[in-house]
This record gives structure tokens, C-alpha cells and sequence, in this order.
């Protein structure tokens, strides 16, 4: 039997509803899914928030740490940050058995090496693929570069680069960056020396947060330089390692979404419980473009706490500074 023209209409305007409402409601949950971005010109797509390597060895039973891990890998953490150093090499055997069972596949894997001459950098690059059980890593970073002749170091003959570049040749790395937390001063000679030598970095690490807007500032000095040279922007230190929270002047989803609202890949932030977690995630889904509006007031609320770089300790002392702590770690060159 044939629909009358009024029949047809209202059939019609209910279907047109149906869909606009399932359309809602896709666009909805997509929001509330995790975020990805471009890793510069390396072309990878890694999640927004990416999981601190070192908060991942403080947990008193190895159990739990693989647990945090593989629940942010269920959940869309595809970013894994880890170091040579961390907890003594802890943080890297966690995250290597974490890696088991199909979960390697899952993420972009980097670390970080401190040793400044070959044959330190080489040692130290095969003992973290040892302890994180694979064969290659995604990215490999030179660690705390955080002295003016770093740079030099790194670029020498015979030096840290060297290493990484044969491990690269050889299959064992893909991308080479490097990060800091010192001064944006030694990040720039750090692109300018590679620039001298013909080199460019994939990424850079730097701490880009609420209080380094007003202070000694990355965001202001390096970021532009490392857009200019399409060098993937790795923010770390989001809260300062919780330093800031202490301030009192803003909330930690405020300073992870300010974080995420810089032209960053993926802002690492420290995870070292479940409950951290879900905060990470919840930051990453309900993440939204700031406008200047909002940027401007959360700079207003932590412009005075900021002045003297007090809640940015890596910045003024030596609190974060492993490898002045440990000049062993950099090789016997540097350490004499």
C-alpha cells in the first residue's frame, strides 16, 4: 500500500531526527575519547598526554606499575617516556614486562641516555633496550642537557651522537631528539650547534607549564625556534612535578590543558596510581582549543607565584638535576 504524501513527510522528518540525534551522539563520545596529534615531521600520531617513565618505578609492588601502564594503553596512551636512569634502571624493567603480550606494538616507546662520549652512549642505549625488552625504540633522547658545553659534547668526535646514529643505521632507534630543563638558552645552543654540524633534531623535551609562561621561559624562547626547524615539541613537567600544585593557584587538569593548548605533540606527565591516571585521561578527552580569554586568565592567576621561579625547581637548583648528582652517568670524560 502506497504512503500518502503527509504519511511520507512525517516518516521522513523522523528519520532525518534519528539520524541527526545518532550523529549527536557519535560526535559526543568522540569527545570523550582520547586525543592524537602529528610527532612533527616523523609523521607518527601519538596520544596528547604521554606516560612519565620515572613515577611509573615508585610503586612498591611491580605488579601495580604494569597495571598503571597497561590500563593507560587500554585506555589511549600510546606515548611511553622513559629513561636509562630512572630508579636505576627500574623504571625501564617495569615498563619492558609491561610491554609483553602484544602491548609493544601498542605504543610509541622512547628513552633517554646520559652519556656524552661513544662508547658510554652505546653501553647505555643497549642496556635499555635489554631492560625494555625490544628491539628497537621509537625515539631515543640525549638527557638533561642542561650545561652550556652539552651541546659540544654531544656533536663531538667521538661523542654521544655517534653512537646514536650507528644504533639507527643498525635498526635499533627510528627518531633522535634530545630534552632538558635547565634554561631555554642551552636549548637554543643545543639547535644551534646541530644546525653547525647539518643535523636536525626529530624532537625536543622541555617543560612547558603555567609557571614557565612568566619565568626563564621555554615556551617563549624555544618553542618558536624548534617549529621553525619542524622539530616535534615534547612538553614535560606539566605541574612541575606537583611543585606547582603547591602554589595553590591552579588545578591539575588547568595545567595539563594549558600544556596541551601550546603547539605540543604530547605533554608527559608523571603517573604513578590509578587515580593519577583517570586525571590524564580526563584532561586528554576534555581537552578543547583555549581561547585567548581563558589563556589570560590562568597566566593572571599564577603571574605573581611565578616571579622568582620558586615553584620551578629544575630551573633554580639542583633538585632534578640527575646527572650533576651523578656525573659518572655521562661518561669518564665529562665526569673528571
Amino acid at each position: 500500500m502506497s504512503l500518502t504524501r503527509r504519511k511520507f513527510l512525517s516518516m521522513a522528518a523522523l528519520l532525518s531526527f534519528v539520524a541527526r540525534m545518532r550523529g549527536f551522539a557519535q560526535n559526543k563520545k568522540a569527545k570523550g575519547e582520547m586525543q592524537y596529534r602529528t610527532l612533527g615531521r616523523t609523521g607518527e600520531r601519538v596520544s596528547v598526554v604521554g606516560l612519565g617513565g620515572f613515577h611509573i618505578g615508585h610503586q612498591s609492588d611491580e605488579s601495580e606499575s604494569i597495571r598503571i601502564i597497561r590500563t593507560a594503553i587500554d585506555n589511549g596512551i600510546n606515548f611511553m617516556d622513559n629513561c636509562w636512569d630512572y630508579n636505576g634502571g627500574t623504571s625501564e624493567v617495569r615498563m619492558g614486562k609491561a610491554l609483553r603480550d602484544g602491548y609493544r606494538q601498542k605504543v610509541f616507546l622512547m628513552t633517554k641516555i646520559d652519556g656524552h662520549d661513544r662508547a658510554t652512549a652505546a653501553r647505555q642505549i643497549e642496556e635499555s633496550l635489554q631492560r625494555l625488552q625490544t628491539d628497537h625504540l621509537d625515539l631515543l633522547q640525549f638527557h638533561e642537557v642542561i650545561r652550556m658545553t652539552d651541546p659540544e659534547r654531544v656533536f663531538a668526535p667521538g661523542g654521544s651522537l655517534e653512537a646514536a646514529l650507528e644504533a639507527k643505521k643498525a635498526g635499533k632507534i627510528r627518531f633522535i631528539g634530545f630534552t632538558g630543563h635547565k634554561s631555554p638558552d642551552i636549548h637554543l645552543k643545543m639547535f644551534a650547534t646541530a644546525a653547525a654540524h647539518k643535523f636536525s633534531f626529530d624532537t625536543v623535551q622541555m617543560p612547558l607549564n603555567v609557571m614557565d609562561a612568566h619565568f626563564e621561559s621555554f615556551g617563549k624562547k624555544v618553542v618558536p625556534v624548534a617549529l621553525q626547524h619542524q622539530t616535534a615539541i615534547l612538553g614535560m613537567k606539566p605541574m612541575g612535578d606537583h611543585i606547582i600544585l603547591t602554589s595553590k593557584t591552579v588545578t591539575p587538569i588547568e595545567c595539563l590543558h594549558y600544556a596541551m593548548n601550546l603547539p605540543t605533540s604530547v605533554v608527559i606527565t608523571g603517573i604513578d596510581s590509578l587515580k593519577i591516571l583517570d586525571q590524564a585521561l580526563e584532561a586528554a578527552r576534555s581537552f578543547h582549543k583555549m581561547d585567548e580569554a581563558e589563556v589570560a586568565a590562568i597566566l593572571a592567576k599564577t603571574s605573581d607565584a611565578a616571579k622568582t621561579g620558586q615553584f620551578e625547581l629544575y630551573k633554580t637548583s639542583h633538585t632534578f638535576d640527575g646527572t650533576y648528582q651523578n656525573p659518572q652517568w655521562l661518561g669518564p670524560a665529562s665526569a673528571a
